[in-house]
């Protein structure tokens, strides 16, 4: 039964995902069946000084951006052994740690995606096996490199047909049409303004936005941006919430609880235009998802207001069954699948998808780091 470390930092910078998870599979390759345990699992929050390094990397030059990556790699292979400490983890039942590391730049368009945490570094501090860079493969291959969860939601989540997360980025997964993609900018855009405006690190249950109207003009510009109107294979850098999304909030003359109220309808539209994408492309409709079961995951899900206008909205206009899941799912869903990603890279199996990626072939992705 393997065990293995996953760790995931994402858009929002609210801190490092952290899961130990016990694999089992019956079966022959490609068909097996997987299922998994989650051992320990906890979200270590970023310091300031940490939130601003990796929110201001893409200002560095090449010598500084290289320091960070090699810096960064020792602080998760530090991270992993506090961990490993604090939940009393016997270090030889360790098999490897998968990292995803921390999304810096992200052109596919220029073939090129950036994620720092030097695995080096992280093997030096742990001595264990490590897999990372495991979007570049798929780049290379002429893919997004985005989203790479979905081979981990066909193994491990396959009772479900839709499965929706809202981090940093939302991304939806249609796992009947083998789709995937990401939607628009959600928590990262959120947590800025609450951050900037109300000197709270997040808006807890909805509670700001839910005071707010929404701004008609501004939901206008916002759900015209060129991007939603692109079809998928797509995917999203950091760079087009804070440098195209959030001046556009910025310059709006209403009040923050209005913009938030706003934002919020921003994403329930923009998931359900997602939806009806689908639909359009792979030409069904809309009773094609009567009854059909959907996940939410990511900290959007705890945002109360979001999740019930989001769940209110689904079910109306598509009939679709939000379904709520146990906790440690919710808050740990992709770092548990990047923990199965290095696994099948260990196992030199398929571990990114074609289909939803747009490369021209299914990869097996990520650079092995080992002492």
């Amino acid at each position: 039964m393997p065990r293995v470390i996953g760790l995931m930092s994402g858009s929002s910078l609210d801190g490092l995902d952290i899961a130990c998870v016990d694999f089992s599979s019956i079966g022959d390759y490609p068909s097996e069946k997987w299922t998994f345990k989650i051992v320990h699992a906890e979200t270590m929050p970023y310091s300031s000084d940490w939130v601003k390094k990796l929110s201001t990397a893409t200002e560095l030059d090449a010598r500084s951006y290289l320091l960070l990556h090699t810096s960064y790699g020792h602080y998760l292979g530090q991270c992993v052994k506090d961990f490993i400490t604090k939940y009393n983890l016997e270090i030889n039942t360790i098999d490897l740690v998968a990292s995803h590391g921390h999304t810096v730049f992200h052109e596919p368009w220029n073939s090129m995606t950036g994620q720092i945490g030097d695995g080096a570094a992280i093997s030096a501090e742990t001595g264990l096996l490590v897999v990372n860079d495991l979007r570049a493969m798929d780049v290379a291959y002429g893919g997004q490199g985005a989203p790479i969860v979905p081979i981990g939601e066909k193994y491990l989540f396959d009772n479900y047909r839709l499965l929706l997360n809202i981090g940093g980025i939302a991304n939806i997964t249609d796992q009947k049409h083998q789709v995937a993609f990401d939607i628009c900018p959600a928590n990262r855009i959120l947590n800025k303004l609450v951050q900037q405006y109300l000197n709270k690190e997040y808006d807890e249950n909805g509670e700001y936005s839910s005071q707010g109207k929404i701004n008609e003009k501004l939901l206008n510009k916002l759900n015209e941006l060129d991007y939603y109107k692109k079809f998928y294979p797509k995917s999203l850098s950091n760079s087009f919430g804070l440098d195209i999304i959030y001046p556009l909030l910025e310059s709006n003359q209403s009040n923050v609880h209005d913009v938030l109220r706003t934002y919020v309808e921003h994403i329930i539209q923009q998931i359900c235009d997602s939806i009806q994408m689908i639909i359009d492309k792979e030409k069904q409709d809309n009773s094609s998802y009567v009854n059909c079961k959907m996940l939410i995951t990511g900290g959007g899900a705890h945002n109360k207001y979001l999740f019930q206008g989001l769940k209110t909205k689904l079910q109306e206009k598509f009939h679709i069954d939000v379904i709520d899941s146990m906790s440690d799912v919710i808050d740990f869903k992709e770092a548990l699948i990047m923990a199965f990603i290095g696994l099948l890279r260990i196992q030199k199996k398929t571990n990114v998808l074609a289909s939803v990626t747009g490369a021209k072939c299914d990869t097996i992705g990520g650079a092995v780091w080992s002492n």
